[in-house]
C-alpha cells in the first residue's frame, strides 16, 4: 500500500510540475503566464490569430473569450469571472474598446501580472470611453461614421436618437480608412461585415478603479489611428507609466502588425515573470 502511495504521489508531483512549466538550471520551476487577449468593439478576437498562433508555437497557453460588448460594467464581469477560472500568473492583453474592459476586469486578481493595450482606452477612474477620446486634443470621425441597429431587451437610453439603447457598426464604407487602413481592402472589407457592434451604453458609461495603478503596462500607440486618436493613446499611455511603443499603423494594429504586437505581449512575459 505504501508503496502504490509513493507511486500515486510521484505521478501527481510530476504532473504538477508539467502543468506548471519546465525548471530552469537553478531548479525553481519556471511558469508560463496564461496570455488572454480582449477583443474590443467593431471587431472579434481572429484579428488576433497570428499573435495567436506564434505564441501557441513557442509553448503558451492562450485564451480569447467573448466580449459581451453591452455595458462596460457587464462586459468587465463577463471577463472577471472568465479570468477567475485560469489557474497561475496571466498577461491580459485589450484592443480598443478591450482596453477599457481589462482595465477594471484586472481589479483585484493578483494573478494578473501584466496589462497590454493595443491602441487601446486605459480609462482612469469616472472617464468614459468618449470623454477619453477627448484626451491630448486629437480628434476622431468615429461617432459621425456608425451606423444604428436596434437590439433586443435594449434598456432606455436618453442620448439614444430611438430613446433606447442601440447597437453600433461603423458604415462599411468608412470602416477601412477609419479601422484598418494598412490591412489589404479585401481582408478589410471582410473584417466590415463581419464586424462586433458595440451598444452606446459602452461610450458613456464611467471606468472604475484601474488596474493600471497597481499592475505594470505596456502600450502600442498606432500613430495613424483614426478610431482612438493618437494623441489620446499617448496621454493614455502616460498615465499609466506605460512602457510604450509607436507604430505607424492603423487601429488595427493587430491585423497589419502581428509581429509587433507579439513582440510587445513577450516583453510584458519577460519582465514580469
Amino acid at each position: 500500500m505504501k508503496k502504490l502511495l509513493a507511486v500515486a504521489v510521484a505521478l501527481f508531483v510530476g504532473a504538477a510540475l508539467t502543468v506548471a512549466g519546465t525548471a530552469n538550471a537553478g531548479g525553481r520551476t519556471k511558469v508560463k503566464p496564461t496570455i488572454v487577449f480582449v477583443h474590443g468593439a467593431f471587431a472579434d478576437a481572429s484579428g488576433f490569430g497570428d499573435s495567436i498562433s506564434s505564441l501557441q508555437k513557442q509553448g503558451y497557453t492562450v485564451l480569447a473569450p467573448p466580449n459581451p460588448l453591452r455595458s462596460l460594467s457587464g462586459d468587465a464581469a463577463s471577463i472577471r469571472t472568465f479570468l477567475g477560472t485560469v489557474p497561475g500568473p496571466i498577461v491580459l492583453v485589450g484592443h480598443s474598446y478591450g482596453g477599457a474592459v481589462i482595465t477594471n476586469a484586472a481589479s483585484g486578481n493578483p494573478n494578473v501580472k501584466a496589462l497590454v493595450y493595443i491602441a487601446a482606452y486605459a480609462l482612469d477612474e469616472g472617464e468614459s470611453v468618449a470623454a477619453a477620446n477627448q484626451l491630448g486634443g486629437g480628434h476622431t470621425d468615429i461617432e459621425a461614421n456608425l451606423d444604428f441597429r436596434p437590439y433586443p431587451g435594449a434598456p432606455p437610453l436618453a442620448q439614444s436618437p430611438t430613446g433606447y439603447d442601440l447597437d453600433a457598426y461603423i458604415k462599411q464604407s468608412s470602416f477601412r480608412a477609419l479601422f484598418a487602413a494598412d490591412v489589404p481592402p479585401a481582408e478589410a472589407a471582410v473584417m466590415a461585415a463581419a464586424q462586433r457592434p458595440g451598444t452606446l451604453i459602452t461610450l458613456g458609461e464611467p471606468s472604475g478603479v484601474p488596474a493600471w495603478k497597481t499592475i505594470p503596462s505596456w502600450y502600442l500607440v498606432a500613430r495613424n489611428d483614426k478610431t482612438i486618436p493618437p494623441e489620446a493613446e499617448r496621454a493614455m499611455a502616460a498615465r499609466a507609466k506605460a512602457h510604450t511603443i509607436e507604430l505607424a499603423t492603423s487601429h488595427a494594429a493587430m491585423v497589419s502588425h502581428p509581429q509587433a504586437v507579439t513582440s510587445l505581449v513577450l516583453s510584458a512575459v519577460r519582465a514580469t515573470g
